[in-house]
């Protein structure tokens, strides 16, 4: 497995802090393997490291409590040296959370992970208030897939990316067969083992619709109001206090990003209608029919995705009724980013570059698309997909 210094460079300032560092991300995008990178570097410097994962038997019978975990921990702890403690699944061990408060004041620096139906990754934020720095994982951006990909001595094409996604454990499969079983069973354990089960939800026929709806639609505007719309015509009935409890259901799963609009006319962003985008767009693609694929949809999440990892706080940007997709800030820079798989034919040109002309040139404009040819013109900066994920940031 690859080194993700991108997700571990920013724990190290807290590697000796008595805060609990929390790796938290929807499951299987490797925080566990991050866990245990951290854990090597502490072995290589000749540190003493205690390990535990709670799935497995060892550890799960002998320690099924908080004073069960406080003394075992405490059994382990060197008499002048400090011990670096890693706990994985940790939300497994009853009232884990009382534990970790109380060892976080010994001479020990403690690393907690985990999610399932028991305890989804943002809940551990809230067990543990004040006491904690976290640090979210998320699957793999194309630079991490070529890789690992290297590692495994495989190749993956673009177009493979924008089909299925990064979880990192679909690239040590065989053939695109075995894929779609692995995301379809990761699926099933996201949604209805762990959401529907941590929830108690009852009314699991809307919510499963209701969860197929958003998903196959990533990439889109929409309102609570608007799905409730989308499932009274299908004859399922909920209040809109339903649709956004269950809305923030998967939120806190990490299954969806919610990304508000930005108005030029109020100078703030509006929550009342949003872009929601999957963690990975194979969420979509595992819900397509007749072997289609969901590519325009699926390359704007991409993009959304990628620019997330490079440190981009970002919003949908609108002015006159007119949408660019992303208004990308960071380190007091601002960039418009419009995102169409190709503007090759003529109409789609214009559609896409007439987006920006009522603009100023107090931001840069940037269009990606799938394209090769170079589309850029004296005001917007045409960047291929291609080039766009494999550069550090929007400057190049």
């Amino acid at each position: 497995m690859i080194v993700r210094n991108h997700y571990i460079d920013p724990i190290r300032p807290f590697f000796e802090s008595d805060l609990i560092k929390i790796i938290t991300g929807i499951r299987r995008c490797g925080k566990s393997v991050i866990l245990n990178q951290i854990a090597d570097e502490y072995r290589a410097q000749g540190k003493p490291v205690l390990c535990m994962d709670f799935e497995k038997l060892e550890y799960s019978s002998e320690i099924p409590d908080a004073a069960a975990l406080n003394d075992y921990v405490k059994a382990h702890m060197p008499e002048d040296e400090k011990l670096y403690v890693f706990l994985d699944e940790v939300q497994l061990v009853k009232d884990w959370q009382i534990a970790c408060r109380s060892l976080r004041l010994e001479n020990l620096s403690l690393f907690i992970t985990g999610s399932n139906s028991k305890l989804l990754s943002r809940e551990f934020a809230k067990e543990l208030s004040g006491r904690y720095v976290s640090f979210c994982v998320r699957p793999f951006v194309y630079k991490e897939i070529l890789e690992y990909t290297r590692q495994l001595g495989k190749e993956c094409s673009i177009t493979d990316y924008l089909v299925y996604g990064g979880f990192p454990k679909r690239f040590e499969f065989p053939d695109q067969e075995t894929v779609t079983a692995y995301l379809n069973d990761l699926n099933q354990t996201i949604i209805i083992n762990d959401i529907m089960n941590r929830y108690r939800i009852r009314k699991t026929e809307l919510f499963k619709r209701l969860v197929n709806y958003v998903l196959i639609s990533n990439a889109r505007i929409f309102s609570a109001n608007s799905i409730q719309h989308y499932l009274a015509s299908e004859k399922l009935t909920c209040s809109i206090n339903t649709v956004m409890k269950y809305l923030s259901y998967l939120e806190e799963a990490y299954v969806i990003r919610k990304v508000p609009q930005y108005s030029t006319r109020s100078k703030r962003e509006l929550s009342f209608y949003a872009k929601n985008y999957d963690e990975d767009v194979s969420f979509n693609t595992i819900r397509q029919k007749n072997g289609r694929f969901d590519l325009t949809h699926n390359l704007e999440n991409i993009v959304y995705n990628e620019l997330i990892y490079r440190g981009y706080e970002v919003s949908v940007f609108t002015k006159n009724g007119q949408e660019i997709d992303f208004l990308a800030q960071k380190n007091r820079k601002e960039y418009l980013v419009q995102v169409a798989y190709s503007v090759a034919e003529e109409k789609t040109y214009e559609r896409e570059f007439a987006l920006f002309n009522e603009l100023d040139q107090s931001r840069k404009k940037i269009l990606i698309t799938n394209d090769d040819i170079d589309y850029s013109t004296s005001t917007v900066e045409h960047i291929q997909l291609s080039r766009f994920l494999l550069m550090e940031s929007l400057e190049g």
